[in-house]
């Protein structure tokens, strides 16, 4: 919990402060010669404070090489760390982590040793011992020096188990005991809400789990590969280490101590191991397409084996409090997120090895900061407090909003909603915006209202079977019952001669995740400044409504995870 004795301080310090314009006053009126006080910003001069040189500045600080890619515990996402919580105090906010404006995240990191490390194939004609990259890859264990498990292999559709839509890839087969090849994702057939949900990782290894499987193989559906290239998946494989965040008495959430080995098959790898089974990998893609189950023992054994070194690292969340002003409603917290990490240095593309994510989140950072800016500088504060929360650890698995949302500095049934940045694409003048999770809640009539406001229109998921919604820091939110957005331009242009679509296609392609995301990036200031006000404006409405955000009735994620 926040510290009291932080609070009173904090509250003792900005009292004083109130008193600082009626002195100044007082001297003035006995100077008749002194200038008249300037009068009290007005709302619109707090949307005014939104600039491009503020933002600028905090790109050129957060995305600059020296920074080197911010990677989650090294020095550099220290320094970036330590900028955000400066500028937060130079913006008047209280301080609200656990250690100041810091609530530091104990991490176990995960080095996979790829030479110590292999898949083998036990065939009818002989084993195969795959090669690493050109077969698979794979991870470390979160916890364990070393695993190899040998199993029978067997393939089980999408690995998705769901009753409340009549649909599962578990029906007549049994993987006790068994290695489970599947693909990622899930049916297309599904609704999105439930699509979403049953692609996540976390589900698919808590079905293993309970079916008492010990191992997995991943396999792609001709989404996935269209989505991105073999190349493109295993540019940083074995180079940038895995994590998980760990409790009070040293427990690394989400390992699954009964899965004692998992890889990750190509294309050509995965046709080889089917090559006994009753279908080949083909007709399993066929069945894929056609959102049918077509679960099958593959009649082959594989190994996977790994060793893996560990150590500990510390990395924190920055966290700002901007106490609200009705003091029936302070007490309730919207949460603001971006997350702080990018992917440091890894394998060099033509000849750059640093990450810079521009983007990918130093973009979303700033206007983090200049939102908090805006907020503080209203002539009256919201009447719901505000969090503002630049998390650690999103590369690696939502992590560092994962440990605050079940770790939060108060109490997680006074947060109300989270509205989440995280690469938001300025690529280009912005006609639209899309509101991920806005369906699912009462948020999307003030998410409307914040955008359009701004000149934008509100776009639905153009790309639902990427299923976004969970994949950024906002299902941490979602997965502990608060209502969540996730806020992002869209592809739409307010030129018609430039195709956004295809600007944002290049970009996912060719920039996200490479050295390339970095200043030499277009950037559309004009919808950079109307993005970030409209997501204050977004906060404004949640903050000001008499009522708090609630989950519309007979939502998937609210009936799965609402209070």
């Amino acid at each position: 919990m926040i510290s009291r004795q932080l609070i009173l301080e904090s509250q003792m310090h900005f009292r004083a402060m109130q008193f600082l314009p009626l002195l100044i006053a007082i001297a003035a009126c006995s100077d008749p010669d002194s200038p008249p006080p300037e009068a009290a910003m007005s709302v619109d001069d707090a949307f005014a404070t939104v600039t491009r040189e503020n933002i600028e500045a905090h790109l050129k600080f957060l995305a600059a090489d020296e920074r080197r890619g911010r990677f989650t515990g090294s020095p550099e996402y220290l320094e970036s760390a330590q900028y955000v919580a400066d500028q937060f105090a130079s913006l008047g906010l209280e301080p609200a982590g656990t250690d100041g404006w810091f609530q530091p995240v104990q991490f176990m990191v995960n080095q996979i040793d790829i030479e110590r490390s292999g898949v083998t194939m036990h065939q009818e004609d002989g084993d195969a011992v795959l090669k690493w990259k050109e077969n698979y890859i794979m991870g470390g264990d979160k916890v364990r020096a070393q695993t190899e498990v040998t199993g029978e292999v067997v393939f089980a559709g999408y690995g998705v188990h769901a009753p409340e839509i009549g649909y599962s890839d578990y029906d007549g087969i049994d993987v006790e005991g068994k290695i489970v090849a599947m693909f990622f994702g899930a049916p297309s057939s599904f609704p999105h809400n439930e699509r979403a949900y049953y692609s996540s990782g976390r589900t698919k290894n808590e079905e293993l789990v309970k079916r008492g499987a010990i191992g997995a193989i991943g396999l792609r559906d001709r989404v996935g590969m269209k989505r991105f290239s073999w190349e493109r998946m295993t540019l940083n494989a074995g180079v940038i280490p895995g994590m998980g965040w760990m409790d009070d008495v040293g427990d690394v959430a989400d390992h699954h101590h009964e899965i004692r080995g998992s890889a990750l098959f190509n294309e050509l790898t995965a046709t080889e191991l089917f090559a006994s089974s009753l279908i080949s990998f083909e007709e399993a893609l066929d069945a894929a397409d056609r959102n049918e189950p077509s679960s099958t023992p593959l009649g082959i054994e594989v190994t996977l084996q790994r060793e893996t070194g560990h150590h500990e690292i510390s990395s924190p969340n920055v966290v700002g409090l901007l106490r609200g002003s009705d003091p029936e409603l302070a007490d309730e917290y919207i949460v603001y997120t971006a997350h702080l990490d990018h992917l440091g240095v890894a394998t060099p593309v033509d000849g750059d090895d640093i990450y810079n994510g521009f983007y990918d989140n130093a973009m979303g950072s700033a206007l983090l900061i200049e939102m908090a800016r805006a907020m503080a500088a209203m002539p009256e504060a919201p009447r719901r407090s505000i969090l503002f929360v630049a998390v650690t650890g999103e590369e690696r698995g939502l992590l560092g909003s994962d440990y605050f949302a079940q770790n939060p500095p108060v109490d997680i049934d006074s947060i109300v909603a989270n509205v989440n940045l995280d690469m938001p694409l300025l690529l280009f003048p912005i006609a639209d915006v899309v509101a991920f999770g806005a369906a699912h809640s009462s948020l999307i009539e003030p998410a409307r209202a914040a955008v359009e406001a701004e000149g934008f229109t509100l776009s639905p998921d153009p790309a639902p079977e990427e299923v976004r919604f969970i994949r950024s820091d906002q299902y941490s939110f979602v997965r502990q019952g608060v209502p969540a957005l996730f806020v992002v331009p869209g592809s739409q242009s307010t030129d018609p001669d430039i195709d956004g679509g295809a600007i944002v296609r290049d970009h996912r392609q060719n920039h996200y995740h490479k050295p390339t995301d970095d200043f030499t990036r277009p950037l559309d200031w004009d919808s950079a400044i109307r993005f970030a006000r409209a997501n204050v404006r977004l906060g404004l409405n949640i903050a000001s409504a008499d009522e708090r955000p609630t989950w519309n009735e007979g939502d998937f994620f609210g009936d799965k995870f609402g209070r």
